[in-house]
């Protein structure tokens, strides 16, 4: 039986945070969620994922730094790992901005969820 694949969600709105992961839960993926770029780097200290759902606008570190942290990690499993924007968009960032900083996918909220399926079934391979 094939290995649970691991979706980390990094977005500051409870509410959002929640219907996205129960969304993805219903698919049959483990989900772990924090709420800043820092606990992004904090939880692949020590944990694997298979995609990151990233929200661009959030306190403490945003979703552009975290991204060029992530893949500047050492393991290149983690350094590698998918990385899918998630955000209103409201300083108009480029698809060009987001893979400048290692960002492989985009998508705008609010969020298309059978959209967010399909995005992190063809990331997670």
């Amino acid at each position: 039986m094939a290995q649970t694949k691991q979706v980390l969600v990094a977005e500051d709105s409870s509410v959002i945070q929640n219907i996205t992961k129960k969304v993805l839960q219903s698919q049959n993926y483990e989900i772990h969620a924090v709420k800043n770029g820092q606990q992004v780097l904090d939880f692949l200290a020590t944990n694997h994922c298979d995609v990151l759902l990233l929200d661009i606008n959030m306190p403490v570190m945003d979703g552009m730094e975290c991204a060029k942290r992530v893949r500047q990690l050492p393991d290149a499993a983690k350094s590698g790992i998918p990385i899918v924007a998630i955000t209103g968009n409201a300083r108009n960032y480029t698809m060009d901005e987001f893979r400048a900083v290692g960002i492989n996918e985009y998508l705008q909220k609010p969020i298309n969820f059978d959209l967010l399926v399909e995005t992190v079934a063809r990331l997670a391979q």
